[in-house]
């Protein structure tokens, strides 16, 4: 089944452009909202272990460790998705960096074996083929996959103690497939909500 939210990025992109020329020069790759989506991603399955988990035969295995596969695109020769190991004790830096090495070592056939054991929970980005919303398969034996689209700026009603007002913010499309066998939809809706107060409410900072 799939649902999807959608969600304010004001605050990741604020944080985005503050370090964006100082971080690509230190680090060689730009700033994306993915890490920043994938540290909520931790925060939130902490929360909702369920969607942490694989089937095992009428079993259902809850993991202790968030090991975040990551969907990289290959054009013609399809999808991978490498794994990064205990990604919940990763700060969002740390998740930019792996995310970025974990890419070029795809595109470059430098991945080994061990890079693709282990997942519990998957992000695809379609995001950076400006998709409204996907709807992503299962990577089995795992319970769920979030899609992360394109980020558009729209208006956006803002709500405050003094009263409601219209900004435009940067706004994309969170969509989660899970495994009705493990979750159903009231968890997953619960996680989506959990998610998306995370990337909104954090105050966020990156270590350039």
């Amino acid at each position: 089944m799939l649902q999807a939210v959608e969600v304010d990025f004001f605050r990741v992109d604020r944080v985005r452009k503050a370090v964006r020329d100082s971080w690509k020069a230190r680090h060689g790759h730009s700033l994306t909202y993915l890490p920043f989506i994938g540290n909520a991603v931790c925060r939130a399955l902490l929360d909702f272990p369920h969607l942490n988990s694989s089937v095992e035969g009428d079993s259902l295995l809850l993991h202790e460790h968030v090991n975040l596969a990551i969907a990289v695109d290959l054009g013609a020769e399809g999808l991978v998705a490498p794994v990064i190991k205990e990604a919940e004790n990763m700060s969002v830096a740390q998740l930019a960096d792996a995310i970025a090495d974990i890419a070029h070592r795809s595109r470059t056939n430098r991945l080994k074996p061990n890079d693709f054991v282990g997942g519990t929970y998957t992000l695809s980005n379609s995001g950076t083929f400006g998709t409204l919303i996907t709807a992503p398969i299962i990577n089995q034996p795992q319970v769920a996959i979030l899609s992360t689209d394109g980020v558009r700026k729209k208006p956006v009603v803002v709500e405050t103690s003094e009263g409601d007002s219209i900004a435009i913010r940067p706004v994309g499309v969170l969509a989660q497939s899970f495994d009705h066998r493990a979750v159903d939809g009231a968890y997953s809706a619960a996680f989506l909500d959990r998610l998306r107060r995370i990337i909104e409410t954090s105050h966020w900072s990156v270590e350039v």
